[in-house]
C-alpha cells in the first residue's frame, strides 16, 4: 500500500509533461496560422474550395459527385482525403486560410501524442524512462514537421496515418489481434491522402512483416483479415491508380522520364562502337539507378539535414536546416547506440527511415521535405535516444559537472529553437511572402469594389494558377461556376487550365487588342503595364516590392 502514492505521483508528472508537451505542439502549429504563412499557396487554395464546394452542394469544384479517388484540381488529380478533412472547418470558420490549414495542424499535433505512445511501445523496456516523453517533445518543437504542419500540405495527413498504423501494428502484437484490422485502415488512409504513401507505406508495412514475422504467423487469421480489408478499401482507388491521369503526376516529376539520360547513354555506346561491355556498362537502366541513388543519398547532405534545409522556402527558412543544428551530435549517437545496444525497435526505425526516401528519389528535385516528410518522427526518436543516454551519462557525473552539461545542452537548445522561431514569425513572411503568392487576396478584394463598372476583368496568369484565387475569396457559388464549362481545358498532357468565367479572364497582356474589348479591368505584373494605362491601385508584396497593378 506504501507504493501507489508514489506510483499514482509518477504517473501524474508524466501525463503532466505530455499535456506541457502538447500544449507546446499545438501553439507552434496554431500560432497565427490564418497569418503565418502570409497568404495561400495555389494548392491550399484549391483544397479549401473544394472543401467548400463539397460542403455546399456534395460536389468538387468541376461538379464530380463525392469523388473518392481524386480530385481533378489543376489536372494534378489531388487524393481525396484532406479535401473532406477540410469541409467539416471551412463549414464552421468561413471560406478562409484558417480552416484550410486546420486540418493540418491539427493532425500535426496529434502526430506529436500518437509519437509518444508509439516511442513506448518501441522500447518497452525504456516505457517508464524519459525516452517516450524527449521523443514527442523534439518533435513537437521540431522545423521540418511545425513548418509543414502550418500549411494545408497532404503529407502532414499521411505522416499521421503512418504513425497511426505502425502504433496499432505494435499494439496487436501485444495486446489484440482486432487492432491490426485499425491499422490496416490507418495505412489505407496514406493512400487516400498524399502521392508518395503510394510507393512508402506498402514498403513499410513489409518491413512490419519481415520484423515481426514470428508473431505474425501466430496470428496469421487476423492478418489474412487486415490484408483482405485493405484490399478491399483499396479497390476504389486501383482504376485510377492505372489510369492515365493516376500517372501524369509521377510521370512529369520522375527521374525515369528524362530523355537526356538515355542520350547520354546511347552516346557513350556509340563512342565504343556499339560493344557488348559498353552496352552492359552504359546502359541505360545502369545510369538511371545511378542517378536514383544520387537522388536518395541527396537526403543525407548536411547541408539540407542541419544548415539550409529545402531549397524550397515553402518548405524551409533557407538558413536552418530540416532539423536544429543541436539535433547532430545526438542524432549520430543515437544511430551508434542503436546499433551497439541492438534496441528492440532499431530495425524497424532504420527501415522506416531508409523507405521513406525511396519515393522522394524517383523525382528529379531533390532532396525534398514534403515527399520525405513520412521519414517523421524516426529523425526525432534517433535523436531522442542519443539525447537519452546522454543524460543517462551525465547522471552519474558530479552534481557540479551534471548540471553544467545540462545546462548547455538545454541552452544549445533554446538557441536554436528561438532563433528558428524568431525567422519564422518576423523576417520569413516578409522575405518569402512572393513564394506564397501574396498579392491575390488584396487585389480580388480591390477588384471587388471597382468591377461593377467594367464589363471584363483580365487578370494575369504569370503568378500561376488566379482562377482558384477568384473562386475562394469571392466565395464563388460552385453551381454558378459550373455554368461556365466553356472556360475550362483540358490540355494534352492532362493538365487542366481555366481560362475564363463569368466576366474573369486570365491571360498575358496584349495591350494593342486588350484596350479595344470595352470597358475591362486589368490586373497585371508592373513589368506589363502600358504607360498610358490609368493605375487604379498598386498591390504590394510585404518586402515592399510591387507585384500586382490595377489599371484601365
Amino acid at each position: 500500500m506504501r507504493m501507489k502514492p508514489p506510483q499514482f505521483t509518477g504517473l501524474m508528472k508524466n501525463r503532466t509533461i505530455l499535456v506541457l508537451i502538447l500544449l507546446i505542439a499545438a501553439f507552434l502549429r496554431f500560432y497565427q496560422l490564418g497569418i503565418n504563412p502570409p497568404s495561400l499557396a495555389w494548392d491550399e487554395a484549391a483544397l479549401g474550395y473544394n472543401a467548400y464546394s463539397i460542403g455546399e452542394t456534395g460536389r468538387d469544384e468541376f461538379g464530380r459527385f463525392l469523388p473518392y479517388d481524386y480530385f481533378a484540381s489543376f489536372g494534378d488529380y489531388k487524393p481525396p482525403l484532406y479535401v473532406y478533412a477540410a469541409v467539416i472547418p471551412v463549414k464552421i470558420f468561413g471560406l478562409n486560410e484558417f480552416a484550410v490549414r486546420l486540418p493540418s495542424a491539427l493532425f500535426g499535433t496529434l502526430t506529436v501524442l500518437i509519437t509518444f505512445f508509439l516511442t513506448r511501445e518501441l522500447f518497452p523496456k525504456l516505457k517508464n524512462t524519459c525516452l517516450p516523453e524527449i521523443a514527442a517533445f523534439f518533435l513537437a518543437i521540431s522545423p521540418w514537421h511545425t513548418q509543414l504542419s502550418r500549411a494545408a500540405w497532404e503529407a502532414n495527413l499521411a505522416l499521421f496515418f503512418v504513425v497511426l498504423g505502425v502504433w496499432l501494428f505494435l499494439l496487436s502484437l501485444r495486446r489484440q489481434g482486432w487492432f491490426l484490422l485499425l491499422s490496416s485502415i490507418a495505412f489505407v488512409a496514406t493512400l487516400y491522402t498524399f502521392n508518395s504513401a503510394r510507393i512508402f507505406s506498402p514498403l513499410l508495412v513489409l518491413g512490419l512483416l519481415i520484423w515481426q514475422w514470428r508473431k505474425i504467423w501466430q496470428m496469421k487469421k487476423w492478418v489474412i483479415a487486415a490484408g483482405f480489408l485493405a484490399i478491399l478499401l483499396t479497390c476504389p482507388l486501383i482504376p485510377h491508380l492505372l489510369s492515365p491521369e493516376g500517372r501524369l503526376r509521377f510521370q512529369e516529376v520522375n527521374i525515369f522520364t528524362d530523355i537526356s539520360v538515355i542520350k547520354k547513354s546511347n552516346n557513350w555506346i556509340a563512342r565504343d562502337d556499339h560493344s557488348l561491355w559498353s552496352k552492359v556498362i552504359h546502359n541505360r537502366r545502369v545510369l538511371f539507378s545511378l542517378s536514383f541513388l544520387e537522388h536518395y543519398f541527396h537526403h543525407f547532405e548536411g547541408k539540407f539535414l542541419f544548415i539550409s534545409g529545402d531549397g524550397n522556402p515553402k518548405f524551409s527558412l533557407q538558413d536552418i536546416g530540416q532539423l536544429y543544428l543541436f539535433d547532430l551530435p545526438f542524432l549520430l549517437a543515437g544511430v551508434y547506440f542503436f546499433i551497439r545496444r541492438r534496441e528492440k525497435g532499431t530495425f524497424l526505425i532504420f527501415w522506416w527511415l531508409l523507405a521513406a526516401l525511396v519515393p522522394a528519389a524517383t523525382a528529379r528535385e531533390t532532396p525534398h521535405a514534403l515527399r520525405t516528410l513520412n521519414s517523421l518522427p524516426t529523425w526525432q526518436i534517433i535523436t531522442a535516444y542519443g539525447f537519452y543516454i546522454f543524460l543517462q551519462v551525465i547522471k552519474k557525473r558530479k552534481t557540479l559537472l551534471k548540471n553544467f552539461l545540462f545546462s548547455i545542452a538545454a541552452f544549445a537548445l533554446l538557441v536554436n529553437v528561438f532563433y528558428y522561431l524568431h525567422n519564422y514569425y518576423v523576417h520569413y513572411p516578409v522575405e518569402f511572402s512572393s513564394e506564397w503568392q501574396y498579392g491575390y487576396r488584396e487585389a480580388i478584394r480591390t477588384i471587388a469594389e471597382f468591377e461593377n463598372g467594367y464589363e471584363k476583368v483580365v487578370f494575369t496568369d504569370k503568378l500561376g494558377r488566379p482562377y482558384i484565387y477568384f473562386l475562394f475569396y469571392k466565395e464563388y457559388q460552385p453551381r454558378d461556376f459550373w455554368r461556365f464549362k466553356g472556360g475550362v481545358v483540358k490540355e494534352t498532357a492532362g493538365f487542366i487550365r481555366v481560362s475564363n468565367f463569368d466576366k474573369y479572364e486570365f491571360h498575358n497582356l496584349n495591350w494593342h487588342e486588350d484596350q479595344l474589348m470595352g470597358k475591362t479591368l486589368f490586373v497585371m505584373p508592373p513589368q506589363d503595364v502600358p504607360q498610358n494605362a490609368n493605375v487604379i491601385k498598386t498591390i504590394y508584396r510585404l518586402d515592399g516590392e510591387p507585384t500586382l497593378v490595377i489599371f484601365d
